[in-house]
């Protein structure tokens, strides 16, 4: 490596996307298991506003480089890495992916396939990891049955209807506009609701004849959570991944007694640390979908890192659609 230093973005407080700035820095050098990376892109999700404005339970305490997820291509591998090697395309998730280079785990990658651009790869790790725990193995959806996910419009949420379609599910999705709303309906959502215009779970109680869907993925907590339990058929699942609204909502334990149903969390790198007994068997079948053509990221729309504030507060504002990167 002859380069130096780096551009980055970074967060100086909790002050929001406002505060971002774009810094130099120097080129991280990768540890024993690590690899060093030239960042192709860098995916943007809902968490990074939420760490920005430090609303993020376990996030990183500024001043830290912003960034979840990345695809680029080796450029240093650590002494004690096997497998990897210079010049490999990879993805995968780390801190500090708003950057030119990030060093990171070897473990924590992914191989891009042949027929990816740089760009769809840094699409997928958060965006379609996350859906399909959500709906396989955590939520256990299986052909027949039907599925609330909220934000259908989103990254995550447009991933979760593509696949919730193929595992052959009847699919409601929530989003805000009549825009977003087709949108998900081309991704073969069902039913679609407008939030902002008429109750969410009163729509699904109302198609469903009062039965309530089998699963929900719930990523906004607060009212939008009560919500999700008074749509939720008996004995059914709730699978939560988020909290956008960044307000909490409790469920008494007596309650389940009476509304038995069965409520799960979900965070990647939990499953990535914690459980990688489970993470292997999902990278099985996410391999196996891919091999197949199921999960093809769309190009997702790219902007570069002077850019980010921007782009993240209309993320915030929920005026965008689909997924995000930014290129450095």
């Amino acid at each position: 490596m002859t380069v130096q230093t780096m551009r980055a973005l970074e967060v100086p407080s909790k002050a929001g996307p406002e505060a971002i700035s774009l810094v130099e820095r120097n080129v991280p050098h990768p540890g024993p298991r690590e690899v060093l990376i030239r960042v192709g892109a860098a995916g943007i999700n809902f968490a990074d506003v939420m760490q920005s404005r430090g609303l993020y339970p376990g996030g990183p305490e500024p001043p830290y480089l912003a960034g979840l997820e990345a695809a680029g291509e080796i450029v240093e591998v650590g002494d004690e890495v096997e497998g990897w090697y210079v010049g490999d395309r990879v993805m995968g998730v780390g801190g500090g992916a708003f950057a030119e280079y990030v060093s990171w785990p070897a473990r924590a990658l992914l191989s891009v396939p042949t027929d990816w651009s740089t760009t769809q790869a840094a699409a997928f790790p958060v965006q379609w990891l996350t859906a399909h725990a959500c709906l396989r193995t955590v939520g256990r959806l299986r052909e027949g049955e039907s599925v609330l996910i909220h934000a259908a419009a989103g990254g995550v949420g447009s991933a979760a209807v593509r696949l919730a379609k193929h595992f052959g599910a009847k699919v409601f999705a929530t989003a805000s506009t009549a825009e977003k709303l087709e949108y998900a309906r081309g991704l073969g959502a069902d039913v679609t609701i407008n939030y902002r215009e008429q109750e969410f779970a009163d729509a699904v109680l109302n198609e469903t004849a009062d039965r309530g869907v089998d699963l929900i993925l719930e990523m906004v907590g607060g009212k939008t959570f009560k919500e999700n339990l008074r749509c939720v058929r008996p004995f059914g699942r709730v699978v939560v991944f988020g909290s956008a609204s960044a307000k909490a909502a409790g469920f008494h334990n007596v309650g389940l007694v009476f509304q038995p149903i069965e409520i799960s969390g979900y965070h990647l790198t939990v499953m990535m640390k914690r459980r990688p007994d489970l993470f292997r068997q999902q990278l099985d079948e996410v391999g196996q979908l891919i091999d197949e053509g199921v999960i093809t990221p769309d190009e997702p729309r790219a902007y570069a890192l002077d850019e980010a504030t921007s782009v993240l507060l209309a993320l915030e504002n929920r005026e965008t659609l689909g997924k995000l990167v930014l290129v450095p």
